[in-house]
């Protein structure tokens, strides 16, 4: 996704409030931070950046049942620094999180792992990949060959990924821009997953096909101190284009957009502030807030004019920092499916 939820809150809670979702605008002293023209280094760069304060390994799937049921599933790994640095044991300043979630259209199930760096309770090796907390793994040979597991109290998943188009990279050749200010990320995704396994529901096992995409994003000051959240958009259209897209909320409902279209043979084509627009058509009472679940989305260059509508409008994580992430469909000018993340709804 864009700017990722790293759970700064556990790791900052006094600036959390005043500096943009779970202190993502709090100031990056002492940390590195994302520089353009930078040169990504594969499989490297699949792995963790300790000098960078935050980052993400992020999937999310849309899939179907053998009656056409859809479902939506989540695996996030989340590393945040206390230090740029690592260490052996219990002093080692990473921290990592994890989520995990399954979505029907009546049903939001969520689970949620947390775990010091430095004890081998989690982390990301990339030759071969594997990124793991506790027993949640994502491993393959590398990105292109991937099988993903995660258990919940309700709920569990093992799913295989296989990627069927290059890498992208959004923003300027992933340099991200996140503010007029100037904060950014380093940011590309795997957005061509075939995906093929099976899901385990309360009512018993479930195999499923779909598509899947995985974000890859770190920084360390992700977001102004003026930004409070965001709202982002990954959309796979039935024409096999695809368009990642969001909007971060600045103070007096203002708001800084960026996108990337992508072709169906990986192609990109990066939007900066005010290309893409984002506007809530209707909101829906979840954890005692209004979170919009109906949105009208567009990108005229594209000729993207489309209705982007929840599966589930209770799909709140109610994990350690709370957010808004599920499923969509997409119709209008353009047929399809996707997910919505939301952040900073109070």
């Amino acid at each position: 996704m864009i700017v990722r939820i790293l759970l700064l809150m556990v790791v900052l809670p006094c600036q959390a409030a005043a500096q943009g979702f779970a202190g993502l605008g709090s100031d990056a002293e002492g940390f590195a931070v994302p520089q353009p023209d930078y040169a990504f280094d594969f499989p490297q760069d699949h792995g963790p950046h300790p000098d960078f304060r935050i980052e993400w390994w992020y999937l999310t799937a849309n899939l179907n049942g053998p009656d056409g049921t859809a479902y939506g599933v989540q695996w996030t790994l989340f590393r945040s620094a206390l230090a740029p640095e690592t260490r052996e044991g219990w002093s080692d300043p990473q921290i990592w999180f994890a989520h995990a979630a399954l979505t029907t259209s009546r049903r939001h199930m969520v689970a949620e792992r947390i775990a010091r760096g430095g004890i081998g309770q989690a982390g990301v090796t990339v030759d071969p990949f594997e990124a793991w907390i506790d027993d949640w793994r994502m491993a393959g040979p590398g990105l292109d060959d991937l099988s993903v597991t995660a258990t919940g109290t309700e709920f569990a998943y093992d799913l295989s990924l296989q990627a069927t188009r290059p890498l992208v990279f959004h923003g300027q050749n992933g340099f991200s821009v996140k503010s007029a200010q100037g904060q950014a990320s380093y940011y590309y995704s795997q957005p061509f997953y075939d995906v093929s396994g099976t899901l385990t529901l309360p009512q018993g096992p479930v195999e499923v096909t779909g598509s899947a995409w995985l974000d890859r994003e770190w920084s360390s000051q992700p977001l102004a101190d003026t930004q409070s959240g965001w709202d982002w958009f990954s959309l796979s259209f039935d024409s096999g284009e695809k368009l990642m897209g969001f909007r971060l909320r600045e103070e007096k409902d203002a708001f800084y957009t960026s996108a990337t279209w992508i072709a169906p043979d990986g192609t990109t084509t990066a939007y900066s502030d005010g290309a893409f627009t984002a506007r809530p058509l209707n909101s829906h009472m979840v954890a005692g807030r209004q979170v919009p679940v109906d949105w009208a989305v567009k990108l005229p260059a594209k000729g993207v004019d489309v209705t982007v509508k929840a599966l589930n409008p209770d799909a709140w994580m109610s994990v350690s920092v709370p957010y808004w992430e599920g499923p969509v469909t997409v119709d209008g000018s353009h047929g399809g499916r996707g997910y919505l993340e939301m952040t900073g709804y109070e």
